[in-house]
């Protein structure tokens, strides 16, 4: 528990108004997308480096809970408080594009950079930053690396990790570290930039962030085939990339989350098909761009898809991604609460892990609508449920047991691009041996002694 001596030396470092304690600011920071509560007892708004330099000392010092947050919008609580201690919230200053450099095709930043923002400032020389998350209108870059934020272009591109040069970071102890080069190729040292990425906040706080870039793809074309089956639109999909093909985007709806978009929205959508894929590829000339459309009409075809739809222009092409893009909020017709979970299998496992899935929901009698990134093999799998209802939501939560243990047989993971953060961390044990548990704690105890960084996560 804070006292009132740590109140005033924390707002000492920062000045009264970066620093609160009253119940408005506690309750705003309680929050995430998991809409569970934890409140802190403490918000602060560090102005620069120097900064969380000094609040980490202090706390340190003192074995005060320290939890970074960017904007809150993890699905898995991992920018929530779980006991006390202050939110390390970034969003307020350290939000500056500090450089773009075209000659080497990279980016410096500051951790609060949204991400969108951060995407349509390169965009305008030319360059493109591809990863993508869902909510790329609002999530922050740096709180993209601590998850290691996944996206549609995904399958194409890659995740976060993939992008990241270097970064700059301050540890709990308050001394600032540089991991990684500026230069493509580096082998000197341990790779400590991929150590924080997908760290969540346990190991130090990112003050600033270098980030790869790439030429901006001239074309782009999008279309969206109908299927019979799930099972079918799956086939479709590894075989695609088996063909040689490898499409920015490959992504899915199954038949109940069809039907929920086309309730929720009246797209004209074909409410009776098993699954629709949505894929979009880009390049820099025509014959590329007709080839692959070309390839991946064939093998959709091949395999069941009673529709394959070209988009002419742009319109018709954001009206294609409509469905796929209000997926998830339209799935409130189920029911009042979902589970959402984002499980990922090797490509081939596809099949195989949505049959699983459809199993899992007969036997609890819940609807588990599922849609995603089926291009990288990643599914977002919904339980609908009621919390109002004990019952059903205890057999909901006994159905994502059994989902993740599916996932983790077909040698899949617990998550391709949430995190683990508090929901996940009781399942950790279920996808990790014992020695692997104990290495990540090993880790954590040597960068982190106190346990002052973002604890209760992980499952550490």
């Amino acid at each position: 528990m804070l006292n009132a001596a740590d109140f005033t030396a924390l707002a000492a470092i920062v000045g009264e108004e970066n620093f609160y304690s009253d119940k408005p600011h506690t309750l705003a920071y309680s929050y995430d997308a998991t809409r569970a509560q934890r409140e802190p007892e403490g918000v602060i708004f560090p102005r620069s480096e120097a900064d969380v330099q000094a609040i980490l000392r202090y706390c340190n010092s003192r074995k005060i809970a320290v939890v970074p947050r960017g904007s809150g919008s993890g699905f898995t609580g991992g920018s929530l408080s779980v006991n006390g201690g202050i939110v390390l919230a970034l969003e307020k200053h350290m939000n500056n594009i500090l450089e773009i450099d075209l000659e080497n095709m990279l980016a410096r930043v500051e951790p609060a950079v949204i991400n969108k923002d951060f995407q349509n400032e390169v965009e305008k020389i030319g360059l493109f930053y591809p990863p993508d998350p869902a909510s790329q209108e609002y999530c922050t870059l740096g709180g993209n690396v601590s998850e290691n934020a996944g996206g549609m272009r995904a399958a194409k591109y890659g995740i976060t990790k993939n992008f990241v040069l270097a970064l700059r970071a301050v540890l709990p102890n308050g001394e600032v570290i540089r991991a990684g080069k500026k230069t493509i190729k580096d082998v000197a040292g341990y790779n400590i930039a991929g150590l924080l990425i997908a760290s969540e906040g346990t190991l130090g706080v990112i003050t600033e962030l270098t980030l790869k870039l790439i030429p901006k793809p001239r074309l782009i074309k999008t279309a969206m085939g109908v299927f019979p089956s799930v099972e079918a639109a799956m086939n479709a999909t590894y075989r695609t990339f088996a063909a040689g093909v490898t499409p920015v985007a490959m992504e899915f709806l199954d038949n109940l989350t069809i039907r929920a978009v086309e309730a929720a929205y009246k797209k004209g959508l074909p409410i009776d098909a098993g699954a629709l894929l949505i894929t979009e590829v880009d390049g820099n000339t025509e014959a590329d761009i007709s080839w692959q459309m070309e390839t991946i009409a064939k093998i959709f075809r091949e395999n069941g898809a009673s529709l394959f739809y070209e988009a002419r222009d742009a319109a018709e092409a954001a009206a294609i991604w409509f469905a796929r893009r209000n997926a998830s909020q339209s799935l409130k017709i189920y029911g009042a609460n979902k589970l959402n979970e984002d499980i990922t299998v090797p490509r081939s496992a596809l099949p195989e892990l949505l049959r699983r899935i459809e199993a899992i929901g007969e036997k609890y009698d819940h609807k588990i609508p599922c849609f995603g990134h089926t291009g990288d093999g990643n599914v977002h799998v919904n339980v609908m449920t009621n919390k109002q209802e004990a019952v059903r939501y205890h057999n909901a939560e006994k159905a994502i047991t059994e989902i993740f243990e599916a996932a983790i047989a077909l040698e899949g993971t617990l998550s391709g691009e949430h995190g683990i953060g508090l929901s996940k961390a009781p399942f950790m044990n279920m996808a990790f041996t014992k020695a692997e548990m104990e290495l990540f704690r090993t880790i954590k105890r040597a960068i982190d002694p106190n346990d002052i960084l973002n604890p209760g996560k992980m499952g550490l």
